[in-house]
C-alpha cells in the first residue's frame, strides 16, 4: 500500500473547471452547477484500503453536512483512477458503490485524468473545500486516522472546515496533509 501525502495547494486558488458524468445518473455535472456556493472536491476511488478505512465517516459525514447546509454547500466524489489497471474503480462498480451506500452527492470519472491533474490532486482520499467565491480554502486530511494507526476515524478536521466555510470564516491555516494511495495515473500521464 502506498503512502501519499497531498500536494497542499495554495490556499485561495481557484477552483477548476470541470465537466464530468455522475456515474450514478448519467447527468453531467460542470463547476457552474455549483455558482456562489461552497463547494467541497472529494477525490477518491473504490479500491484503496486508506479510502475503505474512513468511507463510512465520510459518507455519513459527507450526507448529513449536505442535508445541515439544506443545499449551501455542493459535494462532488470525483475519482481519476486508470480503470484498466483498476477495473474495481471503473463506471460500473463506481455506481454499484455509490448506490448501495446512498451517497447524497454526485460520483464523477475523470476518464482522461485531467480534472485530476487541474486540481493537484495525488492521492486518495483527497479533499478540496472551496469557499462560495469558489478560493480553495481547506485542503488536508479527513482527521489523523489511518489503516492500523489506531486512531478513530472521526471526520473532526474536514468536519471544522466544513463548519467554518458555511459560517462565512476561514478555516484555520493549520491544514495537516491527507494520506493515501497514489491516483493510479495511466502510463505517460503521470504529473511532473
Amino acid at each position: 500500500m502506498a503512502r501519499t501525502p497531498s500536494v497542499m495547494v495554495a490556499l485561495g486558488s481557484a477552483l477548476p473547471s470541470f465537466a464530468l458524468e455522475d456515474v450514478v445518473t448519467g447527468a453531467v455535472v460542470r463547476r457552474d452547477d455549483y455558482s456562489g456556493r461552497p463547494l467541497l472536491v472529494v477525490f477518491t476511488c473504490n479500491h484503496c484500503p486508506f479510502v475503505i478505512h474512513v468511507r463510512p465517516v465520510l459518507v455519513a459525514l459527507l450526507n448529513e453536512a449536505i442535508a445541515r447546509s439544506d443545499g449551501r454547500l455542493g459535494v462532488v466524489a470525483l475519482n481519476a483512477n486508470d480503470e484498466e489497471g483498476y477495473p474495481q474503480d471503473g463506471p460500473g462498480p463506481m455506481r454499484e458503490l455509490a448506490t448501495s451506500e446512498g451517497w447524497a452527492f454526485p460520483y464523477l470519472f475523470d476518464r482522461a485524468q485531467t480534472v485530476a491533474r487541474a486540481f493537484g490532486a495525488a492521492c486518495t482520499p483527497d479533499f478540496f473545500l472551496y469557499d462560495g467565491d469558489h478560493r480553495l480554502a481547506y485542503r488536508g486530511q479527513l482527521d489523523g486516522a489511518r489503516p492500523g494507526n489506531g486512531v478513530p476515524v472521526t471526520g473532526v478536521d474536514l468536519r471544522g472546515a466544513i463548519d467554518a466555510v458555511l459560517d462565512g470564516r476561514a478555516p484555520s491555516v493549520e491544514q495537516r496533509p491527507s494520506l493515501g494511495c497514489n491516483i493510479k495515473w495511466k502510463a505517460g500521464n503521470e504529473p511532473g
